[in-house]
């Protein structure tokens, strides 16, 4: 598509000539990608298979490459390709996402379908960030087909660094990374979940292996095989039983020997490949999100997302309030109480956790806990109220308990327990976001995989869990701020963080010790908890701790009741993938500026230069205490004026951040 005014950089074909083929191997086409900048180069071979390799500039990113699919009727998508048809375009238009980091992005790339004799096509695409690529099939939606296997390779140059989830199964993706000098050093058969993060070192270049748009089909690890990056995935489910966790969750105990049964015209998932030589790039990155399928829903106007009050990482432990508390005393009573504090300090919502009802069938309330009470209750105070359910009864009752949610008034559902991500449980992601949105509720999914786009197509969904979050405190040591720096330049790509931040007790690496159930506390400095209302995307991102730890600190309550969780627009200050990250996002004439860095100390420089021109702002700022180093509870609460020529130098703890909150000096009476 191209549209007027708009520059349009050729598209080069070029047919390696038969005659100049060595005796014995066949004649291949190959075809070349520029991005638009024409900084990537993407070339792809058509010889006795398929193959793709990536350029930066003169830098080798990905070495050539195979591709291909097998199919059970003994087709071999990839393997002596034949193109009967082949077409080209250029896409450089806006999208306006209902919620996110920007209220618009930019959607450029250059694509080139090459329409195959064996009933398939290959789209590639390239964007000035990365490239990808998928298969297509031409058949009739009818027809069914089932896919044995397919070959997805990813030879990248220079035997790269690598940030990999491991695991041994198909069922988290709260996973610990580990960190390697490089590919070689992973043993045979190692596998992890994607996005992965590669260093190259050598050329000074950071590479993600993702994938976008997954439809009825299973989503990609990456595993070691002879050297190589390869895609790896769950067979389809043969035999599912309940078990795992309070025999709610489905567990899959047999899987046939394929991959997936999809109708003819499936269109198989991205494969997606993201280079930068500058680490800022990769956190306002939206490749993931524009390859992903269109909004799908015609009015989008009742999508709210927000932040909420929630009684479960702080087992609802109210200090202050004149009733019994914790989790064994749920009562109408307590949940009022969490509204309450939610209207007076402009919360949108309240989660009401697990305890509400009867796991199997929602329909049995809990008698001390009264939603229809306190969903009513709620309104009356402007405050929506979500609740958690187990995602195996929606998924066998998909309208009975959504109908009853729906018809109390409740804003939205967080979905737990998925731990699974084969075929027929990618399904059932989307059948359970079009259910809601049918209904007028938000999603926040939880025990899920990762993200790949759906959020796009459905934007009620508001958040996926896909990380170590802060729940983990209450257990172990793992999600701590070497974890932080390393998940946003990898899994953050692929959607919003259902990461709950907000701790308001806070402990160094060697005072910190995990309590549940009780009062946890959060690993790294106070300031890091509300840097990461910024740095981190997440549309519906819960203050986790109590009302009345909260309303110890007037200063503190006063920035998490203004920081949105939707902007206008997100700026990268400074990067660097495990170290650091400091991020400036808009929302209206307001800035937020988030920085945060992992278990080094260092120096920053926050350079205001993103602000407008000519215009003061208030700055009101919140930084490591001099002390935070061993007390990280220790902050300073100060206010300066600040314009684009300011430059601030600030020092974060071990564990550290910096928030701040700008407001136009002019509007603020200054």
């Amino acid at each position: 598509m191209k549209k007027s005014g708009m520059p349009v950089v050729c598209l080069w074909v070029v047919a390696v000539l038969s005659g100049l083929v060595m005796p014995g191997l066949e004649a291949a086409n190959t075809y070349r990608l520029y991005s638009p900048d024409r900084k990537l180069e993407l070339t792809v071979t058509l010889g006795t298979d398929v193959k793709y390799q990536l350029k930066y500039g003169k830098k080798q990113i990905v070495e050539p490459s195979e591709i291909g699919m097998s199919l059970a009727d003994g087709s071999q998508w990839g393997i002596n390709p034949v193109v009967i048809g082949e077409s080209e375009r250029t896409v450089d238009e806006k999208v306006f996402p209902v919620c996110g980091k920007f209220s618009s992005v930019r959607d450029n790339f250059r694509e080139l379908k090459l329409q195959m004799k064996d009933g398939y096509s290959l789209y590639f695409r390239i964007y000035n960030e990365g490239m990808a690529y998928r298969f297509e099939g031409n058949r009739l939606v009818s027809d069914s087909v089932t896919v044995l296997n397919e070959t997805a390779t990813f030879r990248l140059a220079n035997d790269p660094g690598v940030i990999l989830g491991e695991t041994q199964n198909f069922t988290a993706w709260e996973l610990s990374n580990v960190v390697y000098n490089s590919v070689s050093e992973i043993k045979q058969d190692t596998y992890g979940i994607t996005p992965t993060v590669f260093s190259d070192k050598k050329q000074g270049l950071t590479v993600v292996v993702a994938e976008s748009d997954l439809n009825d089909y299973p989503g990609m690890y990456l595993r070691k095989d002879n050297g190589i990056m390869n895609g790896f995935w769950a067979k389809s489910p043969k035999e599912i039983v309940m078990g795992s966790w309070g025999n709610f969750v489905t567990v899959v105990k047999d899987r046939y020997d394929y991959l997936a049964r999809t109708a003819g015209n499936n269109q198989y998932p991205w494969r997606v490949v993201i280079v930068t030589d500058d680490d800022r790039e990769l956190l306002t990155n939206e490749m993931i999100y524009l390859l992903a399928k269109p909004n799908q829903l015609a009015d989008t106007s009742w999508i709210r997302p927000g932040k909420a009050t929630w009684e479960w990482w702080h087992c609802a432990i109210l200090e202050n309030a004149p009733f019994e508390s914790g989790h064994k005393k749920l009562s109408t009573r307590l949940y009022k109480y969490y509204i309450d504090f939610a209207a007076e300090n402009k919360l949108e919502y309240l989660l009401i956790d697990a305890g509400w009802s009867n796991l199997f069938r929602p329909n049995e309330l809990n008698p001390n806990v009264d939603v229809k009470e306190i969903i009513r209750y709620g309104k009356e105070k402007n405050v929506g109220v979500w609740l958690w359910t187990v995602a195996s009864t929606l998924i066998h009752h998909p309208h009975k308990y959504l109908d009853s949610i729906s018809e109390w008034g409740a804003a939205g559902v967080k979905i737990d327990f998925f731990d699974r991500d084969d075929n027929l449980i990618i399904r059932e992601y989307e059948n359970l976001a079009k259910a809601c949105a049918d209904r007028k509720l938000l999603v926040d999914f939880h025990g899920c995989s990762k993200p790949t786009g759906l959020h796009r197509a459905y934007p009620n969904i508001l958040n996926y869990e896909a990380t170590r979050c802060a729940e983990c405190h209450k257990w172990d040591t793992s999600s701590n701020p070497d974890y932080r720096m390393q998940f946003i330049f990898g899994r953050m790509l692929a959607g919003g963080l259902d990461y709950t931040p907000g701790a308001m007790r806070n402990a160094t690496r060697e005072n910190f010790k995990p309590i549940d159930p009780g009062l946890p506390f959060g690993l790294g400095t106070r300031c890091q908890e509300l840097a990461m209302y910024v740095v981190f995307d997440s549309q519906f991102t819960m203050l986790s701790d109590s009302p009345d730890e909260y309303r110890k600190y007037p200063d503190i309550l006063k920035y998490l009741s203004a920081v949105p969780v939707s902007f206008d627009d997100t700026r990268a200050l400074s990067a660097k993938v495990g170290e650091y990250a400091l991020m400036a996002k808009r929302k209206g004439a307001d800035w937020y500026v988030g920085g945060m860095t992992n278990w080094t100390s260092r120096d920053m420089t926050v350079d205001f230069s993103f602000l407008p021109q000519g215009q003061q702002y208030v700055a009101e700022i919140y930084k490591d205490g001099k002390d935070a180093g061993t007390n990280a509870n220790s902050y300073v609460y100060e206010t300066l004026t600040v314009d684009s020529g300011t430059k601030m130098n600030v020092w974060l703890a071990p564990g550290g951040g910096i928030a701040m909150r700008l407001s136009p000096a002019s509007r603020s009476g200054k």
